[in-house]
């Protein structure tokens, strides 16, 4: 199973298409145009990123903070108020933001989705919650607290929510606190329950859900992170939380983003997939990280399989600006590689600009139509078992000093694929062999380019392959 995942920033969407149509769209009056494209496409889930009930604390912190705002208007010199919003990771409530429609439009969107074969993904952040959040102040156990000593050393890492009553912000360890949000406090059972039913309520609701930074919630994270202010957590939440769910709607997906190398770790707990961060960094290195990239695809299938590849998503920079002239190649692999597949939207057009999540207006740039037409030739050839069940295998290439190029196999069955890389500036001729390529006829290899439609393949001097010139940042894939 390699399901290919779409994400869309949905108020960002919403508003445009309420501009471009001259009409309030909302998600219960999504043009049909849009499910025509994502039908098109083959994608197998769409994720509706921030939907859910934004919070007036972190909208006022957007708009007033000054780092912010000067990202902000490094990308729209004409900034208004409306034009910024709360952080859509900064949830009150797992309710509907009203700006993007009703409840009932949210289930006729998914609806229609199903329709077309493809899930609803949406957004469950079980690490912190809105400063304004629906379980204060009647619940403030659920929270990581603060002695008024503590608070004293680092006044900017908490929250007063009663006089000299103090909560802490949630945080990543290794970066400052998020002060729009609170920190839940996994040390308290009932903390446990809460975001269960929580969670269970998101799930009946779609077929899947990312749970941002889901490594944060493991037992090891949290104590190190929390333990000195909360005690330890009295066991996993992950484990009993999924198969909550689960119990409920056996064939819910669980995408967890992770980094710290918990991907193992997270999908015995019992996700379906995890962030592959690992490729990420490899295939965006300057230069490209060929060998330590192959090195990563040759990971063991039951890990290997389990991950959720990405060149670009809200986090990072567009892939269009990161890669440069190599974003096609990139792209090649990323969407012939095992695992799960994730575009993010503006990705396919080539927009270079990355747009904050508080931001609602993007900056107007250029359109890439050979680029989104390269990505749908490519969601055409993935579109096959070969490469949703196909394992594979890295190939060692016989190439005069380094060559910046990948080589790798994907084999399913009677079908294989031969998928070769140049990552560098320069063209480069290389053999790929293979006893496949040796029993094969050059008449019956078919060839898909980056870079030329009409390229063709020149069969090697020996017997045991095919010779190949591979122009400066081309993919090619030959199909056996």
């Amino acid at each position: 199973m390699s399901p290919l995942l779409y994400e869309i920033n949905t108020r960002v969407w919403l508003r445009r298409l309420s501009e471009k149509h001259q009409r309030t769209i909302t998600l219960g009056t999504v043009p049909d145009s849009e499910f025509d494209f994502f039908k098109t496409c083959s994608f197998d889930f769409v994720w509706l990123m921030g939907v859910w009930k934004p919070s007036l604390y972190s909208e006022a912190v957007a708009r007033s903070h000054p780092c912010l705002r000067s990202t902000f208007l490094r990308q729209i010199d004409d900034l208004f108020p409306q034009d910024i919003a709360a952080s859509p990771y900064s949830i009150t409530d797992y309710r509907l933001n009203p700006s993007v429609g009703e409840e009932e439009e949210l289930a006729s969107f998914r609806k229609r989705l199903t329709a077309s074969g493809i899930g609803l993904m949406l957004d469950f952040v079980p690490n912190h919650m809105a400063l304004d959040n629906a379980w204060l102040p009647e619940h403030p156990e659920y929270f990581v607290p603060v002695s008024c000593e503590e608070q004293g050393t680092d006044p900017d890492a908490s929250f007063e929510y009663r006089h000299c009553r103090y909560l802490a912000h949630g945080r990543d360890p290794y970066f400052p606190p998020w002060t729009d949000t609170l920190q839940l406090n996994y040390a308290n059972p009932e903390t446990h329950d809460a975001m269960k039913s929580v969670l269970l309520s998101v799930s009946d609701r779609c077929d899947a859900v990312r749970c941002d930074v889901a490594m944060l919630v493991l037992k090891s994270v949290f104590d190190t992170t929390w333990g000195a202010l909360s005690g330890p957590m009295p066991g996993e939440f992950w484990p009993g939380a999924i198969e909550t769910v689960r119990r409920r709607h056996p064939g819910f997906l669980f995408l967890a983003e992770s980094y710290w190398d918990k991907e193992w770790e997270l999908q015995q707990h019992g996700f379906d997939f995890t962030y592959d961060k690992t490729f990420y960094d490899h295939i965006t290195a300057h230069p490209v990280a060929v060998t330590k990239l192959k090195e990563h695809l040759n990971a063991e299938w039951p890990y290997h399989s389990r991950l959720c590849r990405f060149i670009e998503n809200h986090d990072e920079e567009r892939a269009a600006r990161k890669l440069g002239p190599n974003h096609a190649a990139a792209a090649l692999v990323l969407l012939t590689t095992p695992g799960m597949h994730l575009i993010h939207q503006g990705q396919m057009e080539g927009l270079k600009t990355r747009l904050p999540v508080q931001l609602l207006r993007q900056a107007n740039e250029p359109f890439s139509g050979e680029m989104a037409e390269l990505y749908l030739k490519l969601f055409a050839l993935v579109d096959r078992e070969l490469f949703r069940e196909g394992r594979i295998e890295t190939l060692d290439l016989a190439a005069s000093g380094p060559s910046g190029c990948i080589a790798y196999l994907r084999r399913h069955r009677d079908e294989a694929a031969f998928v070769v890389c140049n990552f560098s500036s320069t063209g480069v001729e290389l053999p790929v062999e293979h006893e496949l390529l040796g029993k094969t006829a050059e008449k019956d290899l078919r060839l898909f380019s980056t870079a030329r439609a009409d390229k063709k393949t020149e069969t090697a001097h020996s017997g045991s392959g095919v010779r190949l010139r591979l122009s400066p940042h081309e993919g090619i894939v030959l199909l056996v």
